[in-house]
Formats: structure tokens, sequence, C-alpha cells
């Protein structure tokens, strides 16, 4: 397998942190989003859409998603199980890792791309250029609050987002709160669940990564 990945963004971090929970060793290579390696010609021929992290396979098969990657990670190296055992399981994983992708992670790049210098004319990821618009930065900071309350709503409920085990979902919400930091907004410290389950993510040491 090869894993293409990029230190400082989100969506590699996400599959960097599954890898790592894993336990598996897989060559890297690294993309610098900075220097605008994803546009290069290389890279365009690992993946047209421009966008990082891709997982080839060992048969050759290029994965350019968090979800293809996992279900394929998690197919080959079923333990420690992160997207759940049962069908239940499986099913609050996959509602929640889509509601932090939906609600946290797409609030926080809307707030990010459309206001930050250096997104500059490239308000969405992947090949087109595209102007900022102040107002949906704005609306994405209003998106990011909410999304906090909702995860403190639910992890007053249960120990990890989806249930009692810890999953890709936690590791998706991670990852999007932590980069929320972008547009300098946190959960706030009256928000106990959402502190306490930001402690045990820290502890992990998939998340120094």
């Amino acid at each position: 397998m090869i894993f293409y990945d990029c230190p400082t963004a989100p969506s590699p971090r996400r599959a960097r942190m599954f890898i790592a929970e894993k336990g598996l060793d897989i060559e890297t290579r690294n993309i610098s989003i900075a220097d605008g390696e994803q546009m290069s010609p290389a890279f365009l021929k690992v993946n047209p859409r421009a966008t990082v992290p891709v997982l080839i396979t060992d048969k050759g098969t290029v994965l350019s998603e968090n979800v293809a990657i996992a279900t394929y990670i998690e197919a080959m190296h079923p333990e420690p199980p992160l997207l759940g055992r049962t069908a239940d399981e499986k099913g609050l994983v996959a509602m929640w890792n889509a509601i932090a992708e939906a609600q946290g992670g797409m609030a926080v790049a809307e707030a990010f791309r459309n206001a930050h210098p250096a997104m500059k004319g490239r308000a969405l990821p992947g090949p087109l250029d595209l102007p900022q618009i102040p107002e949906l930065a704005e609306r994405g900071r209003k998106r990011v609050a909410a999304f906090f309350d909702l995860l403190d709503a639910r992890l007053s409920e249960t120990p990890w987002l989806a249930g009692e085990a810890f999953s890709m979902a936690d590791i998706t919400a991670f990852v999007f709160t932590d980069f929320a930091r972008v547009v300098k907004m946190r959960p706030a410290e009256d928000h106990a669940a959402t502190q306490d389950w930001l402690e045990r993510m820290r502890a992990r040491p998939s998340a120094a990564l």
C-alpha cells in the first residue's frame, strides 16, 4: 500500500489517525498543499481531483475518500474495530461520522476557505479555482458553534460519539474540532462532556500525528 498524506491538512490527518489506531506501517508520500503539489502533473495522475488523502491498495486500487480508505483498511485489518462490530454499531458509526463531516468539517472549511488570505481563489478543494464569499465565512462560524453544541449534547449521553466504543466517528469529530483553531474557535470550557472527551482523545498516541 501507498498512502499520500499532507501533515498540515485535516482530511489526511483523519486517515493518518485511523492507520495508526490499526497499528499499521504504510509507505507514505507527503504532498504539500501549501506548495501546490496537489496540482502537480505527477499527483494529478494519482488523483485527478487533486485532493488528499489517497490510498493505493495492494491491488493498485486508488481510494481518495476517508470513508473508502477506512472501509478498505477495516476489511483488511478488522482488529481493533473502528467501524463498529454489530449492525447497530456500524449504523451509528456511519451516522455520526457523516454528521461530524457535514456539520463539523464542512462548517470549519466554509469559515476558513472563505476568509483566510491563503485560500484566496481556493474556496473549495480540488482542481477548480473559485472565489471566496465572505458571507459564507460568517455562516460557517455560526455552523461551527452549532456543531460544538451538538457535540456536547451527544457526549453528555455517551462516552464516545457513536456509543460505548471509540470509533472513526471520534477521529473525524476530533480532527475537525481541533482544526477549528484556524478560525479561532474552540469548544466552550463549560462544555464539560466535550472537554472530557477531548482530554481522552489527546491522550491517544494517534492524536499526536
